[in-house]
């Protein structure tokens, strides 16, 4: 006789057998069951219960598919072994872009007006017909995919395993995707191009100083700014106010935000603004290292900091101070500073 807190498994368990019965009514009902007992699940359960249904992925129907790999992330997110998880969900993710780009193209060529919305729009039973099964579906269960995706790749472990093609073929789906059809998803996009392991060259242009950074997860340049004030002015290596200990915190794994204000401008090296609102993976790279220039704030600015990817740890780490010859070398890459008198 089960207890109260394996309640869940045996709801794995059920839906295992079903799945390889091909038992639709039996996999219906443990599906339920999936739903409705998942909340009591202990960490224990979630961490076999999300590997478990990951093995079955594959094998279950197209319809069900996609909302079995939503609770798969939410295993994930309780406990479960990212790495273990993630392949299926992910061939799934990039297999599932590909089909509603093709709905979209077919639905393009019908020239029948706007596309239709899956969170507002009822699926059409002759969607299937005219323009296909896993087309029309891919399309009407993509926002699942994209969350289901999104719970792995906030994970370092799983973007140390799914190598950076791997990562590129799904980008290049959905930024093709967005393209066609304007449904690009932001977390995601994000998700797809983080940094890990990065090593970056900061520019300080009023000291003439240079550092040698290295990042790794992190989601926006919001969270990159607030890590690089701690690291160069908390440090005492560049004059300003450095950000609340507690605000740095939440940027690299403490829950919440706090307000903070900015310190500098984020600068490419021909003079070109990086976006607070964008990713460091805007930095561009010079002789093969990312190069940043911070400039002086042209306003004030301030934002809640924290993480943009709330499960996703962030890292920035001062590996070292540059010599002046390095720095030199690397100034002589940077455009001047424009001057602020002219138009």
């Amino acid at each position: 006789m089960s207890s109260a807190t394996d309640r869940f498994i045996d709801a794995v368990f059920d839906f295992e057998r079903a799945v390889h019965a091909q038992d639709p009514t039996a996999q219906q009902q443990a599906h339920m069951e999936l739903h409705r007992l998942y909340e009591s699940a202990t960490p224990e359960e979630m961490a076999q219960g999300g590997k478990r249904l990951a093995a079955v992925l594959t094998d279950v129907p197209p319809g069900p598919r996609a909302n079995i790999a939503v609770l798969i992330g939410a295993c994930v997110e309780g406990g479960a072994d990212p790495v273990a998880c993630a392949p299926g969900v992910l061939a799934n993710l990039a297999k599932t872009l590909d089909s509603a780009q093709e709905f979209a193209q077919q639905w393009a060529a019908a020239d029948i007006g706007e596309l239709p919305d899956p969170a507002q729009d009822e699926l059409d039973e002759q969607f299937f017909e005219h323009f296909g099964f896993l087309e029309t579906l891919s399309w009407w269960t993509l926002d699942d995919w994209n969350r289901a995706g999104l719970a792995m790749l906030q994970r370092a472990a799983v973007r140390q395993q799914f190598s950076s093609t791997g990562r590129d073929i799904i980008r290049q789906r959905h930024d093709a995707l967005g393209e066609i059809s304007g449904r690009w998803d932001k977390c995601l996009g994000y998700a797809l191009i983080v940094l890990d392991d990065e090593p970056v060259i900061v520019l300080h242009r009023e000291t003439g100083t240079g550092y040698a950074v290295r990042i790794t997860g992190i989601g926006d340049n919001f969270q990159l700014h607030t890590l690089l004030a701690d690291a160069l002015i908390g440090g005492g290596h560049i004059p300003g106010e450095a950000p609340a200990a507690e605000a740095v915190a939440m940027c690299r794994d403490m829950p919440g935000m706090q307000l903070t204000q900015g310190s500098f401008n984020l600068v490419a090296p021909d003079g070109t603004w990086i976006w607070n609102e964008g990713t460091p993976s805007d930095i561009p790279v010079v002789d093969g290292t990312r190069l940043l220039v911070l400039d002086p704030a042209p306003y004030q600015r301030t934002w809640p900091a924290g993480r943009f990817f709330p499960h996703m740890l962030g890292d920035l780490t001062l590996e070292r101070v540059l010599t002046p010859e390095e720095t030199i070398a690397w100034f002589e890459q940077v455009s001047p500073a424009e001057d602020p008198g002219t138009d």
